[in-house]
């Protein structure tokens, strides 16, 4: 007997994952403005959900995004406080 797997997409086709996935970048994209350890780690935390759900090649983007979000807003701190 042939194993039969689908998706259930919610409302208009958007499914768990790809929502997990958008929100992770743009808490990745809030990372290097506000509170970078915070909003980097919730991108991280939403882009390995979203991989693990199924959308693999951009949730995992998403969580590399949030890193990359958080150490360069972290950056942009150090650099902003003692250039007073």
């Amino acid at each position: 007997m042939a194993q039969v797997t689908s998706t259930r997409p919610t409302r208009s086709g958007v499914t768990a994952a790809r929502v997990c996935t958008i929100v992770g970048f743009v808490f990745a994209a809030l990372a290097i403005v506000f509170f970078p350890p915070v909003f980097g780690l919730v991108a991280v935390i939403l882009g390995v959900v979203a991989g693990s759900l199924g959308d693999r090649p951009l949730g995992w983007y998403a969580a590399a995004a949030g890193v990359a979000g958080a150490v360069l807003g972290m950056v942009l701190s150090a650099l902003l406080l003692n250039a007073v």
